[in-house]
């Protein structure tokens, strides 16, 4: 009886183990064969489905970037209105496009859609156009290296967002980080090399982990369109502001050097800057960034399939992926995890919104100063405390993932904006009483996005009739067009035995 039952284990014991070999010997030739290329990819191809045949696990993991069923306590995947969350900000960018519509952003899956249907773009009616440049197309396609290579950088930023519609049709994608040939990271975008060189710095000196966070850099930054570039006249020339370094003083001093501002405020007449998303300038602020940590370790985690890792492509919060983001390093439990993240959110746009009430009211103060015939020269200083604690604000407000990135540093940005917004105020306060009124300047009802609009004038029916009307009319044209050009494509079948 004993010699059966230990004939019967070790052959239970040998199965196993003949199991665990072909297991090991499967993984190991899935692993040898899975990056066998099936296409040879061009240079300059941008569609994400021909690398996609390559790079199968890869490709599959970015289209969950359509994924919408996330939102976090300030971010995530999910559309949010985000001026109807708070609709000071209209206010604050009265005449510019912000006011008119500015939602959460969705997965670089959404890039080109939802920058078709934001009013902000306008609803063109063709070739010439429309409110925007075709430099806003930048960091929205692959399209955009594409057209960069085949027609040059100067000649992609020219003309308006609509003379592109037809050629920039890809969401974010493959070619916008990867060499075709090599796979390894590249920087395609010409801004940030530039913007290196003009730091005295070579890119081509980054180190593999310093790339997994620059590609990233390459869009998630402030930047801004200098029509004045000697030989480009009148271009809207994609720069960052980093001459001088990257802190929110450096690139203010930057800004106001050569006079640069984005628009001029359409209540107080200030000269406004736009922070974009300096989301990489705020992060380099961090203890993560400190410790050697890049965008990609937090936001595209490795993960293993098949006995093969590879880089998550399902680029998201990492609030998302507790699991493979966030304690692969931190050892708690993933719900303390995101309550401290949403603990240092919380602080921070608790600041951020009295600011936001401080800079509102001085627009509206400096309306009325106008209205009761103040001289520029009276309210040049004034005007530049607005700006610059706008700036400010906007800075902390706009790099999305600030306040968990490099909490210390936003409270500082945030500090300073209220003591320049502070003394601004105070100087109108003396305007006003110079100009004979001597209380408190009335404050129209903006509780919400439709009030706030409307005080400071917008036709919101007729812009959403206006985009209507472009993606009824002339979006379909560009699709076709687009579909049209890329049947011509050259796509070659690689031999197995090459």
């Amino acid at each position: 009886m004993k010699n059966k039952v230990l004939f019967i284990v070790t052959a239970v014991v040998v199965f196993l183990l003949g199991m665990l070999a072909s297991s090991i010997v499967n993984r190991k030739n899935e692993a040898k064969y899975k990056y066998v290329p099936k296409v040879d990819i061009s240079e300059n191809e941008p569609r994400n489905e021909e690398w996609g045949k390559n790079f199968p696990a890869e490709y599959q993991s970015f289209l969950q970037t359509a994924e919408t069923d996330f939102a976090s306590h300030q971010g995530g995947s999910a559309m949010r209105d985000v001026l109807h969350e708070d609709s000071r900000l209209v206010v604050l960018w009265a005449g510019y496009g912000f006011s008119k519509d500015y939602n959460q952003g969705r997965g670089h899956q959404y890039a080109i859609e939802d920058l078709r249907n934001s009013l902000r773009t306008g609803g063109p009616k063709g070739k010439g156009d429309g409110p925007m440049p075709a430099t806003c197309w930048t960091c929205k396609s692959p399209d955009v290296p594409r057209l960069m290579n085949e027609n040059g950088i100067a000649e992609f930023y020219s003309g308006k967002w609509a003379d592109k519609g037809a050629e920039v049709v890809n969401p974010i994608g493959c070619a916008d980080c990867h060499d075709s040939k090599t796979m390894k990271l590249k920087i395609s975008r010409p801004a940030l090399v530039e913007a290196f060189q003009e730091m005295g710095k070579d890119i081509n000196q980054a180190t593999h982990q310093e790339m997994r966070s620059l590609v990233c850099a390459q869009c998630h930054v402030e930047y801004y369109f200098d029509k004045k570039i000697p030989g480009k006249e009148g271009v809207p020339y994609l720069k960052f502001p980093w001459k001088n370094g990257m802190s929110v003083e450096a690139m203010e001093e930057y800004y106001d050097a050569i006079e640069f501002k984005d628009w001029t405020h359409k209540l107080s007449r200030a000269p406004m800057l736009k922070a974009q998303h300096p989301g990489y300038e705020t992060y380099l602020t961090g203890v993560h960034a400190d410790r050697g940590v890049s965008c990609a370790d937090c936001h595209m985690p490795y993960k293993s399939e098949g006995g093969q890792k590879f880089t998550d492509h399902h680029i998201q919060s990492p609030l998302n992926n507790v699991a493979n983001a966030c304690q692969v390093c931190h050892r708690e439990d993933a719900d303390k995890l995101k309550q401290n993240v949403y603990e240092r959110q919380k602080k921070a746009a608790e600041n951020r919104i009295k600011l936001e009430d401080f800079i509102v009211k001085a627009h509206i103060e400096a309306k009325k100063a106008w209205d009761l015939g103040a001289t520029e020269e009276q309210m040049k200083d004034i005007l530049m405390d607005i700006r610059h604690a706008q700036w400010r604000w906007d800075y902390s407000a706009a790099a999305h993932g600030a306040s968990f990135h490099s909490p210390v540093e936003t409270a500082r940005v945030l500090g300073s904006g209220f003591t320049i917004i502070q003394e601004g105020r105070i100087k109108l306060a003396r305007l006003l009483s110079d100009l004979g009124h001597n209380k408190p300047v009335e404050m129209p009802d903006i509780s919400t996005k439709e009030k706030a609009q409307e005080f400071i004038g917008l036709d919101v029916e007729k812009m959403k009739k206006d985009k209507a009307e472009f993606k009824e009319n002339l979006v379909p044209k560009w699709l076709e067009e687009a579909k049209e050009r890329e049947a011509g494509y050259d796509t070659k079948n690689v031999s197995m035995n090459n």
